[in-house]
């Protein structure tokens, strides 16, 4: 790789950017070690930078082990790269299971913090495996870090309050606080993710009908938005590689869909309402 390659390529990854100074994106230096550096620093990309900070401040990783929403995110990635290379590998697709795990860790990696980098042809593998990756984006990367997607935090809050309200039809009066750690988190921070997550839904499936106005497959048109408003880049079926042949119209329809991922949806919404200029 040469000094602008490098420079380039590292400035993408921790910024979970994904383009590459190559139409070929990584897959063009065809390395194991520059696909293992990529993954390392997509990693920790991913992370709550205020992790990073806490860590260099006090020259102790417990503040990684410790955190919740990093033990979530390391088990996101671990199982979805376990599932990933072992259906890969189940499969045939690749001549070993080296090849398996180099290539599913990396693009596994690559969807989950939403850089959008590309080794393989994702698109053709097979069964689920396209959805799992699309679905890794959807829940994203950490909160405070630089990737985008719902954020793991909020995803874990969810299924926490899920399991809460399953306790409370065994045990009615009980009082079951949600906690993050040793943190109890006050039920308006659980209400504004359940907002957040309405609100989401309802942006992506306006935009999904949308663009299936506009004469898009269904395929394309549920992964054209849910790689646009995650932030992640790369879809399924007619965008797997760019979005070039697209009507003007979904282009359009995606530019607003990116805005709302980046901006996390409530602070581009905020414009439209009366009340933001009244004040």
């Amino acid at each position: 790789m040469s000094l602008f390659d490098a420079v380039s390529h590292s400035f993408s990854t921790i910024a979970i950017g994904g383009f590459s100074t190559h139409d070929a994106s990584i897959a063009y230096f065809d390395s194991p070690l520059i696909e293992s550096i990529a993954v390392l620093f997509m990693i920790i990309a991913g992370i709550n930078f205020a992790l990073h900070f806490f860590a260099l401040q006090k020259r102790q990783l417990k503040h990684y082990l410790q955190d919740p929403e990093f033990q979530f995110y390391t088990f996101i990635l671990s199982s979805v790269s376990l599932i990933t290379v072992t259906v890969l590998a189940a499969n045939g697709t690749y001549d070993s299971l080296l090849e398996a795990l180099r290539r599913g860790v990396f693009q596994v990696v690559s969807f989950a913090t939403t850089t959008g980098y590309a080794t393989a042809e994702f698109n053709s593998w097979p069964l689920f495996l396209p959805y799992v990756l699309l679905y890794a984006a959807i829940i994203g990367a950490c909160a405070g870090s630089t990737g985008g997607g719902m954020k793991v935090i909020r995803i874990l809050l969810i299924f926490k309050q899920g399991f809460r309200e399953v306790q409370r039809l065994i045990h009615p009066r009980a009082i079951i606080p949600i906690k993050l750690g040793k943190k109890v988190m006050q039920d308006r921070i659980v209400e504004s993710v359940w907002g957040f997550f309405a609100v989401y839904v309802m942006a992506f499936m306006a935009m999904l009908l949308a663009l299936l106005a506009a004469g898009l497959d269904i395929i394309t048109a549920f992964s054209a938005v849910g790689a646009c408003i995650n932030n992640l880049g790369p879809g399924l079926s007619d965008v797997a590689e760019n979005y070039g042949a697209l009507p003007g119209a979904a282009k359009w329809i995606l530019c607003l869909a990116m805005l709302l991922g980046r901006l996390e949806v409530f602070t581009l919404l905020v414009l439209f309402t009366p009340m933001f200029w009244k004040r």
